[in-house]
């Protein structure tokens, strides 16, 4: 056993790589990102697999393939990736598992680098799994490494949520005894993983009878804790990160009865106790009000219960220290302000990105020729073609939209209707939309910026490097339709003059600037 200093992703990658893992799946998603990369680090010269997969919905299906042979895998995602993951993960539920299998979620209240709020216990209550919540680095260790061997005695795909504070911030981490990889088995029921109507049915039933078992499982966790207080007048309940910002407001014990929430689903008996000497209740939880929810449906009876639903705290946005000490009516005690001198600085491309040049030219070719034009974008450093000076794009809703949104434009009328997607997003989720394009003949401008890395969450690898021409042909996309433009100053009439030739072309066109990001460019150069 050894102390480390750890970021709370790291510690959940450590605690993985200790407890016997064999395999870790995800695509890369702030503030998920650094788990995998962590595992890459420790593991260049072993057996254990961490490569990036094209998107989520790959990383969850190999993830539960892994755990089919009987081997402990690791899936991480950001939240908006547990939609992409959903279509396996909900049925997960019903297949189980042979070897653990532990989903990650990382969660972002107050969007830090997200474009919704978006709260993934919901998922995990959907798919009627047990979930962690840690409120400290040290937890999410512990929780990730004893995970692996709960998942296996249940039966059952563990999901983890935390949240971006947590995710990025370090603490110091006891780690455990290094556990051997599991060996090769396979489950004992050799259609546990065939979802045919009769067969899951039998596992649907299955599942909903180890409800019970999961909520002894909670009330039994170290990881829910009831926390007795001498004022009854109002009872906590605290959530992961939220019992750390309530426990900075008491830094001598709280007044209150506190009921500690780690993992679900809810422990009956610690909020039975709570309800029945409280006045009222407050849930502190950073997101959406899940707990909340829960708690009014699971009572039905006169007591009070505030949160994020009354009014208590905010509805959106993060929690902290000081809208937790609001909402218990203690004074704000909040340090510092921001200095009026201080001004807000929205991101912007890197200067020297290849982005900047492919709107430059892509720009004011449509302003000049066609002034009511539109342009679909996607995820990516390249959404910030919406900010100034560019003013490039009037869309940006989900990884892969772009295409999609532009074909169902055109199919309404719009023309001409331009998509613009990155490279690592093409391959992710971008694919299938243009196989529709292409199978109507829709009269789309794609424009594929391709800076041969997954450039906003940190440079890794892109699925589609070196191959984004052969994908496109492949899928059916005339050749001759098919253009690649290096994006510099000195090429933009050169690029113009291919981009005007493409927008009059009445069909699916792929344009492809290309040239490598500055950022993984200038990395190599130290190198």
């Amino acid at each position: 056993m050894s102390k480390q200093l750890l970021l709370g992703d790291e510690a959940i990658a450590q605690a993985a790589l200790d407890a016997g893992l064999s395999g870790v799946y995800a695509y890369p998603g702030t503030p998920s990102t650094e788990i995998t990369e962590y595992i890459q680090a420790k593991t260049a010269d072993t057996n254990i697999h961490s490569r990036w997969c094209t998107n989520e919905k790959t990383a969850m299906e190999a993830a539960l393939g892994m755990s089919f042979v009987g081997k402990r895998s690791l899936v991480c995602m950001k939240h908006v990736g547990m939609n992409v993951a959903a279509d396996c993960f909900v049925n997960a539920g019903m297949t189980g598992v042979n070897g653990g299998l532990m989903v990650l979620a990382a969660d972002d209240p107050s969007m830090h680098s997200s474009q919704n709020e978006q709260d993934s216990r919901f998922y995990g209550d959907f798919t009627l799994i047990p979930m962690y919540e840690p409120s400290n680095q040290q937890e999410a260790y512990d929780m990730v490494y004893n995970g692996f061997e709960f998942s296996e005695k249940c039966g059952e795909p563990v999901l983890i949520r935390i949240v971006t504070r947590l995710a990025h911030s370090r603490s110091g981490v006891e780690t455990k005894a290094q556990q051997p990889q599991n060996e090769l088995s396979f489950s004992n029921d050799p259609k546990q993983f065939i979802l045919l109507p009769g067969i899951a049915r039998r596992r649907y039933k299955a599942l909903l009878k180890k409800q019970e078992e999961f909520v002894k499982a909670s009330e039994e966790s170290p990881y829910n804790k009831y926390i007795d207080g001498a004022n009854k007048k109002l009872g906590i309940v605290a959530c992961g990160i939220g019992f750390n910002y309530l426990m900075e407001n008491y830094p001598d014990g709280c007044e209150y009865p506190v009921l500690k929430i780690g993992q679900y689903p809810l422990p009956k008996k610690q909020l039975s106790k709570l309800i029945e000497e409280c006045e009222e209740i407050l849930v502190l939880e950073d997101g959406q009000p899940f707990v909340e929810r829960l708690i009014k449906g699971y009572l039905g009876i006169g007591i009070k219960v505030k949160g994020r639903l009354d009014g208590t705290l905010s509805h959106d946005g993060e929690l902290n220290p000081d809208n937790v000490a609001q909402a218990l009516g203690k004074e704000n005690k909040s340090t510092f302000a921001i200095p009026e001198i201080v001004e807000m600085r929205p991101p912007a491309l890197c200067d020297g990105c290849g982005h900047r040049d492919v709107y430059s030219v892509l720009t004011q070719v449509l302003k000049e020729e066609y002034p009511s034009h539109k342009v679909f974008s996607d995820i990516g450093c390249y959404t910030l073609g919406a900010n100034a000076p560019f003013n490039a794009i009037n869309s940006c809703v989900d990884m892969g939209a772009s295409i999609t949104m532009a074909k169902g434009a055109a199919d309404g009328g719009l023309y001409p209707s331009v998509a613009v997607i990155g490279d690592s997003t093409f391959t992710h989720s971008g694919m299938t939309g243009l196989l529709d394009c292409v199978n109507e003949n829709t009269n789309v401008t794609i424009v594929i910026s391709d800076n041969e890395t997954t450039a906003m969450t940190g440079g890794q690898d892109s699925a589609g490097t070196g191959r984004i021409e052969a994908i496109c042909a492949g899928i059916g996309v005339d050749p001759a339709h098919i253009r690649v433009m290096i994006p510099l100053k000195k090429n933009h009439e050169e690029m113009a003059q291919i981009i005007r030739e493409e927008l009059n072309y009445k069909g699916v066109s792929v344009l492809i600037p290309r040239r490598e990001c500055i950022q993984t460019l200038k990395r190599k150069h130290k190198k």
